[in-house]
This record gives C-alpha cells, sequence and structure tokens, in this order.
C-alpha cells in the first residue's frame, strides 16, 4: 500500500503515492459520505464522473437508498453506473439488476410487528418494508412520510405492511429518537438469524446476513475482474464496514462513526468538505475544480 496503514487526517499520502494507485472501481456511500448534511451532491460531480469514465475506472453509489431514488440523484450520468442499492440487497446496472437478496416470507411482516410493539411501548418508530417495485409504509404522518421521501423516491401508503405482495429485500425501521439506544435492542430476536445494522442515526436495516454492502462490492469485483488493491472505497457509518474491507484504499470519513474510523485504512475529509471528491484529486490526480 502506497499510503500508511494509519489514518491521516486529510487522505494525503508520501509523495508520488498517486503516480502508483491503479484505481479500477470506487465506491461510495451517500449520506455522510458523498453528499453534505444538506444532502447535496458536490458540485464538481459530474465532472468528476466523465473523468472517471475517460480513465475506465467504474463508479458506483453504494446505500442503503432505495435503487428508485439513486437513479434519480444521477439522472443524465448513470449510463453504465452499478447502483449498490438497500444496503446490498439490489444492484443494478443501467435499469437490469445484477443481484438481489430476498428476505424469506413472513421475515418482513414479523419485523413490521415487532416496530410496532415498539411503537406500542413508547418508541417513535415506524417501518418501511422495502421491495423491489416499492417501498411500503403505514404510518401516514407528514414527519415521518418527510423522512421516507429522502430514501425512498418509490413509496407507498398501505393499510397493513405485513401483507404486501412484492419481493421484499430489506425492512428499514425510521426512529425519531437515537436508532442505536432505541430500536436495534427491540430487534435483538433477528440479530442471530439476520442482519441488523444501524445505518444512520436514525435508521435500523434488517437483511438476510448475506447481505451488506461488502459482499454486493466483493461481487461486482469478481464479475469485473478488479482486485481490493484496485478498488477505493469511501464510508461514514456502521453499514459502512463491510465494503471498507473489500477495498485496500479504504476511507472513512473525517465526520464518520468511532467504528469506521477504526476499520478503514485511510481518513478523507468530512462529507460538509468534499471529502469524496478531494480524496479522488488527490489519488488519481483528477484536475477538478475544487
Amino acid at each position: 500500500m502506497p499510503y500508511s496503514h494509519a489514518p491521516s487526517s486529510t487522505g494525503a499520502g508520501p509523495r508520488g503515492a498517486e503516480a502508483r494507485a491503479d484505481i479500477r472501481l470506487v465506491v461510495t456511500d451517500m449520506d455522510g459520505t458523498l453528499l453534505d448534511d444538506a444532502k447535496n451532491a458536490p458540485p464538481a460531480l459530474a465532472e468528476a464522473l466523465r473523468l472517471l469514465r475517460e480513465r475506465g475506472v467504474l463508479f458506483c453509489p453504494a446505500s442503503g437508498r432505495q435503487y428508485a431514488t439513486l437513479a434519480r440523484e444521477f439522472e443524465g450520468v448513470a449510463d453504465g453506473m452499478v447502483f449498490i442499492a438497500e444496503n446490498g440487497t439490489y444492484v443494478v446496472r443501467d435499469g437490469v439488476e445484477l443481484s438481489s437478496d430476498t428476505l424469506r416470507p413472513g421475515v418482513a411482516a414479523a419485523i413490521a410487528r415487532a416496530a410496532r410493539e415498539a411503537a406500542a411501548g413508547g418508541a417513535d418508530v415506524g417501518a418501511v418494508v422495502c421491495g423491489k417495485s416499492a417501498a411500503y409504509v403505514e404510518r401516514a404522518d407528514e414527519p415521518f412520510l418527510a423522512e421516507v421521501r429522502k430514501y425512498y423516491l418509490s413509496h407507498r401508503i398501505v393499510d397493513d405492511v405485513t401483507a404486501v405482495d412484492d419481493d421484499i429485500i430489506k425492512v428499514a425501521l425510521f426512529t425519531f429518537g437515537s436508532a442505536e439506544h432505541t430500536v436495534a435492542p427491540a430487534l435483538a430476536p433477528f440479530a442471530g438469524t439476520h442482519q441488523v445494522v444501524v445505518s444512520g442515526e436514525h435508521w435500523v436495516d434488517v437483511m438476510n446476513r448475506t447481505a451488506n454492502k461488502g459482499a454486493a462490492v466483493r461481487r461486482l469485483q469478481r464479475e469485473l475482474g478488479v482486485t481490493p488493491a484496485q478498488t477505493m472505497v469511501f464510508g461514514d457509518y456502521l453499514n459502512d464496514l463491510e465494503m471498507l474491507d473489500a477495498a485496500d484504499w479504504s476511507f472513512a470519513m473525517a465526520n464518520a462513526h468511532p467504528e469506521v474510523i477504526r476499520r478503514a485504512r485511510h481518513r478523507a475529509p468530512s462529507n460538509n468538505d468534499n471529502g469524496v471528491l478531494r480524496t479522488l484529486a488527490r489519488v488519481l490526480d483528477l484536475p477538478l475544480p475544487l
């Protein structure tokens, strides 16, 4: 590795490190990583994507967000791009599914019922049952729906989320409190059989144990013939841990969860300081207007 394994505050490495970097795949989380706290993409993103494409580098957003939401975010520049959506449970390229990891029938309903029980016990929480076609919610108050819209462009309000007819790939729970300390413990009964991951300050996702961003990245590496040494990954929260392990060039944002900072090999500037593009510009010598 050209960079030291000890994280740096800027992502900078020894002189000449950039010239030795043979990067073929760039994978980045969205919220708290590529996007700033106001959910805005970097102004130079389109130019960065153009330069990466010219160099044969595949850019891949990897998010807990829904595929439809990611496709809208990159509308007009998404040709050939791979989207790792729903925390790795649904992977799409040019509108074609590459892989998915669906929950067994009945599992989503059991998780939704656990959310109802937590709400009955006083938690301000609601379930989002994530299918391939849409996300489904039964909680219809505007503050909750406003949060759902940020991540699930295609969503439907239904009377009973336990009766949804769709291929379910994930169940996400949103709470207005601390997801890590209030909702995640309520999902402990599922932890032995499924992935229960805190994906943000207010979100917990439940998926198959085989599903995570890292598993999706490794499948993509195999399909493309790309090695971990040719892969650069950026993340900030606990649902990014496995994909950091899939890349030699793994970067924790300066604003990342402490466990992410410990797990990553390097440090990037914060999401509010355009950390992803600044690091790409430095490592790959991209002439970006930053």
